[in-house]
């Protein structure tokens, strides 16, 4: 099994299951220490990426920056409800570090904000979406789709209503440790103002930083012989 293939199992087969089993098996009472695990596995993919070539340090210091930036901006805009920076620089981070670095920023933003905002049965939900919001952006930027400013304006769309739609499955979850189709309909449709302004905050912040922090991405790379983590 390549790097590749073992990064992508540990994002969409072993978190996923280590999720689950904190759901069904300790009934969300150990959140703490799955989300602990979680974290850690979420490094992991990153750290196989070095596997066929030299460890960059200032790679990490880059990507713990983007973190801080994307924890930062969600503090900031503590006071609006839904409208939030943080899929956005996880995108971003995606689109100039690759997957699986748009993965680790994506779970790592969610676990640290929420010291702030406040750890929970759904900070483990919380680190996987956003983690595979950033893993997708990274596998369709790979492939030249998030080139133009639609792309990115579509992408920041669904990105939100993926976003409030997964997290929904958690709220029905939370109930009783079953999912019932009517009772998340019932989450979705009670959701549907948050999910819309988070998707329309999406599409701003991305059109608004995409330029200027991708630029500076760039020439960091450039300067300093970074690759993508993919």
């Amino acid at each position: 099994m390549n790097k590749n293939r073992l990064g992508y199992l540990v994002m969409l087969g072993i978190i996923p299951l280590l999720i689950a089993a904190g759901v069904v098996l300790l009934h969300d009472r150990k959140y703490q220490i799955i989300s602990i695990l979680l974290a850690f596995l979420a490094c992991v993919p990153f750290f196989i990426s070095f596997e066929m070539r030299e460890p960059n340090v200032r790679e990490m210091v880059v990507l713990a920056v983007m973190t801080a930036l994307s924890v930062a901006g969600r503090f900031l805009f503590a006071m609006v409800p839904g409208f939030k920076p943080v899929t956005a620089i996880v995108v971003i981070t995606a689109i100039h570090f690759g997957p699986q670095a748009g993965f680790l920023t994506g779970a790592l933003s969610a676990v640290l904000s929420n010291i702030y905002f406040g750890q929970g049965p759904w900070t483990p939900f919380q680190m996987f979406v956003w983690g595979l919001l950033g893993l997708l952006a990274g596998l369709l930027a790979k492939h030249g789709w998030l080139q133009s400013r639609l792309a990115l304006s579509l992408y920041g769309l669904l990105a939100g209503a993926a976003f409030s739609l997964l997290m929904d499955v958690w709220t029905v979850l939370a109930m009783d440790g079953t999912f019932a189709p009517m009772r998340y309909l019932v989450a979705v449709s009670s959701s549907f103002f948050f999910m819309a302004i988070y998707a329309v905050s999406n599409v701003v912040f991305l059109l608004t930083l995409s330029e200027p922090i991708g630029e500076k991405l760039e020439r960091i790379k450039i300067k300093y012989g970074l690759m993508d983590t993919d």
